[in-house]
C-alpha cells in the first residue's frame, strides 16, 4: 500500500508542472510580450515555467502557440543587426583603440559575434556591449 502512495505522489508532481507556451507563433527576431505568453500544465525539462523569465525577451528561432519554450529558443533582443556599422572597442594594457566595423551577424548584450573592421577588411570576434558598441577579443 505504501508503495502505491508513493507511486501516486511522484505522478501527482510530475502532473503538476507548469511550461510556459506562446499564445500565437513568434518568429525568429520577434520581441516576446507578456499578452503573447501563458501557463500550461506539462512536465518536461529544459523549458521555462515562470512568464517573467521569458517576456522582454527575443524569439531566436520559431515559437508555436502551445508548445513549451526550450531554454535555447529565446534570447536578449539583438542590439547589432547583420550589416549595420558599429564601434569596435579594443582594450588592452592601457592601449584603447577604437573604429568602425561591419556585424557579419545578429546579437544581443553578451552575444559573441563576427565583424569585419572596415579599414583592414580583417574578419574579427567581439562581445556586444550593453551600449550597442563591440569589444574585440584576442
Amino acid at each position: 500500500m505504501m508503495r502505491l502512495f508513493m507511486a501516486f505522489l511522484i505522478c501527482a508532481s510530475a502532473a503538476s508542472a507548469e511550461v510556459v507556451t506562446p499564445t500565437r507563433t513568434l518568429r525568429p527576431g520577434m520581441l516576446i510580450l507578456v499578452t503573447d505568453l501563458t501557463i500550461k500544465e506539462g512536465d518536461q525539462e529544459g523549458m521555462f515555467d515562470r512568464i517573467t523569465d521569458v517576456a522582454g525577451q527575443e524569439a531566436r528561432v520559431a515559437l508555436y502557440a502551445g508548445r513549451p519554450i526550450p531554454f535555447e529558443g529565446i534570447g536578449p533582443p539583438a542590439l547589432v543587426n547583420r550589416n549595420e556599422i558599429v564601434t569596435l572597442n579594443f582594450l588592452t594594457e592601457g592601449l584603447t583603440i577604437s573604429t568602425e566595423g561591419r556585424a557579419l551577424e545578429r546579437g544581443g548584450v553578451g552575444d559573441r559575434v563576427r565583424i569585419m573592421n572596415l579599414s583592414s577588411r580583417a574578419t574579427l570576434f567581439g562581445f556586444v556591449q550593453p551600449d550597442g558598441t563591440v569589444k574585440v577579443t584576442n
